[in-house]
């Protein structure tokens, strides 16, 4: 049912726009089998090869950078990790495995994509590429600062600490190749949206809407302009989802019938539309940079208004508890009800990520029709 669903969302959705950037490759969908043995099929330059993937963002793609902080911020418990492997909680905010695992397994590169900050990584593992990313964190610098985690400021200083490491195991030749011809993705902003603004009176007291996307923009074009000083060339940058309909925000700003809270979703528009444009400025200013843009709004919102087409039958709470508030620390052993028999009956885990089912969905929708962007 699921891989019917996934055929036809791919028919009926339009992801992304390819003549936006300006670019036109010579194309050839061909299967790629890595050193890792992990086989991708996807659509791609020829000649390309991708050494690494490398993540940053929140918690949609923190595999355990939190687990050893001090933060609520944090999911290194039951009833996370499930569905994982083993039934193991490692740090991955849903029940299973999470978009940088699943990245990492499309470009073909291995399975899964550990936290840079794990303590058992050898340099073979750190060599095929890392998740920096950390639960709570966004564009906005105070966003990580409310729940006290890592900022994307720490997240790029985590990265130069990498290339040291490479460079000492590998060399700098092979490290500089690495790093051009690695995939790095980028996914933050909804906590931006929705803690940072909507939840707090901190930058509303400053800022509109207007206003506040702008920050989020230019705090973004930093980050990214960095990136690319470090040598990064092939960036992926993941819209902001219509957060304003996943079960958290339908509890806070949905009113008695819990209804996609739409101020938010409209926040999210606003600044998708701003970082579109940011990432056709950027690759007409940076020489060789492929940044692409990566329409995750569209195809989400499209499950939750017709979740039956794709499998699902839940989509307005979360599968741990009463699926209305738990999230990271509310959402344990002791929730309300445990967790639901059937995962993958749900879009969402909890009240705030997604279930391994429905990334699992997602992320080819979003990457494969537009992966030869990035070479």
């Amino acid at each position: 049912m699921k891989l019917e669903a996934m055929q036809f969302t791919q028919q009926k959705l339009v992801l992304l726009n390819p003549s936006a950037y300006h670019m036109c490759f010579p194309l050839v969908i061909i299967s790629l089998i890595f050193h890792s043995g992990i086989t991708a099929t996807i659509t791609i330059s020829e000649n390309k090869t991708v050494p690494a993937v490398m993540v940053f963002g929140d918690s949609i793609v923190d595999s355990g950078n939190n687990n050893n902080l001090i933060t609520m911020a944090k999911c290194n418990f039951p009833p996370y990790g499930r569905d994982f492997m083993g039934g193991k909680p490692t740090g991955r905010f849903s029940n299973g495995k999470i978009p940088s695992d699943l990245i990492a397994e499309e470009f073909g590169v291995k399975e899964l994509l550990p936290a840079y900050l794990d303590p058992d990584l050898q340099i073979e593992d750190l060599l095929t590429g890392v998740s920096f990313a950390s639960g709570g964190a966004g564009y906005d610098p105070l966003t990580a600062k409310l729940v006290a985690v890592y900022s994307l400021s720490d997240q790029l200083e985590m990265l130069k600490n990498w290339v040291k490491k490479v460079r000492a195991g590998v060399g700098e030749k092979r490290t500089a190749i690495t790093v051009s011809k690695s995939v790095f993705m980028v996914c933050a902003g909804s906590d931006d949206i929705a803690n940072t603004y909507f939840g707090s009176s901190l930058r509303r007291r400053h800022y509109d809407i207007h206003a506040y996307t702008d920050l989020m923009v230019a705090s973004a074009a930093s980050f990214f302009q960095e990136l690319y000083e470090v040598g990064a060339r092939r960036i992926g940058v993941f819209s902001a989802p219509p957060i304003g309909c996943v079960p958290s925000q339908r509890t806070l700003g949905g009113g008695l019938i819990r209804g996609c809270a739409e101020a938010y979703n409209q926040a999210a528009q606003l600044f998708n539309s701003k970082l579109s444009s940011l990432l056709i400025s950027l690759n007409n200013n940076l020489p060789d940079a492929r940044l692409v843009y990566l329409d995750i709004y569209t195809p989400v919102l499209a499950l939750i208004h017709n979740p039956a087409q794709a499998g699902f039958e839940v989509v307005n709470r979360g599968c741990c508890g009463t699926g209305n508030v738990e999230v990271a620390l509310l959402c344990n052993q002791h929730s309300p009800g445990g967790t639901c028999s059937n995962a993958s009956k749900y879009l969402f885990w909890d009240s705030y990520h997604p279930t391994q089912d429905a990334y699992k969905l997602l992320l080819p929708l979003v990457l494969r029709n537009i992966t030869y962007l990035f070479f």
